[in-house]
């Protein structure tokens, strides 16, 4: 709802928009390249049953990910915009994110990050670190879920502040104290649920006759939030406590590109999340010495 093209229409349906929408872009009058309207508009979408007579090019973006809240917040992105990309995986277990190749775009050494082959200056690829950055990012480049009025806007950017700089390290200490670290610490177990728990609550006020975060539109606000409340139950929450929240999360949870974008990470969901060497990687970091 509130979104053009509308989230309902096949995905068939919706390449045609980009195609339309980025030949009329991809026009002299509008100084866009013809190679960013080829890198939108001729690319096969694993969902599109369009058959063009000619693809010119590899997916527009290049996503570093694994299956983590902040790996999902841009599938969910992806996936409702309908674009075309490559994913490629980072066991953070593993540590690939230690991988110079990496290291060379990424240098918080975290996923997610991507890399646009076909930016909208129509000059050498972007590459982007940090969720939130990206998901504003994506929005600006195609103008979806980001209002374009500054009221909108800084409501949207408000709540993605929120979570990236509440929820989502808030509820990460709540895993690690609760579920990895090596011993048991009540303090700080119980610190981190409770602050959990209380932005749980400041959620659910917010939603409180709203039917998403921004308002009544569907926003990278929600995209941002949504993966963080997935693991309610590991978080020690229960969203039988917080009825707006539960009514929002439901909704995004059925939305058909929620489903899509979390079916990216099946595959790879079977490994275990944490290994004891993972943890060591994970959690032993510190800053490298200085040559």
């Amino acid at each position: 709802p509130g979104q053009f093209p509308p989230h309902s229409l096949p995905m068939t349906w919706r390449a045609f928009f980009w195609a339309s929408y980025w030949a009329f872009a991809s026009s002299p009058a509008h100084g866009q390249s013809a190679t960013c309207w080829k890198a939108w508009c001729v690319q096969p979408s694993p969902y599109s049953t369009i058959t063009p007579l000619q693809w010119e090019a590899s997916a527009m973006i290049e996503l570093y990910y694994w299956p983590t809240p902040n790996g999902h917040k841009i599938t969910l992105f992806l996936e409702e915009a309908g674009l075309d990309y490559t994913l490629h995986p980072v066991d953070i277990s593993a540590g690939d994110q230690f991988k110079p190749e990496f290291l060379a775009f990424s240098p918080n050494n975290r996923m997610p990050a991507i890399i646009d082959t076909a930016p909208a200056d129509g000059g050498e690829p972007i590459t982007i670190f940090e969720s939130g950055a990206i998901l504003m990012y994506l929005a600006e480049k195609t103008g979806l879920f980001l209002p374009s009025d500054v009221r909108g806007r800084k409501t949207v950017s408000e709540w993605l502040f929120w979570q990236v700089g509440g929820l989502g390290p808030m509820a990460g200490q709540n895993h690690h104290f609760g579920l990895y670290a090596p011993e048991k610490i009540p303090y700080a177990i119980n610190r981190y649920v409770n602050e959990t728990k209380r932005l749980y609550g400041v959620l659910d006020r917010r939603l409180a006759g709203r039917e998403f975060i921004a308002g009544e539109h569907y926003t990278i606000a929600d995209m941002a939030s949504y993966p963080w409340v997935v693991p309610w139950k590991q978080q020690q929450q229960n969203l039988d406590d917080f009825p707006n929240l539960r009514r929002w999360f439901e909704a995004v949870q059925a939305r058909p590109a929620t489903i899509r974008a979390y079916a990216k990470g099946e595959p790879f969901s079977s490994r275990p999340a944490v290994t004891e060497d993972g943890k060591k990687i994970l959690f032993g970091q510190t800053a490298p010495e200085r040559p």
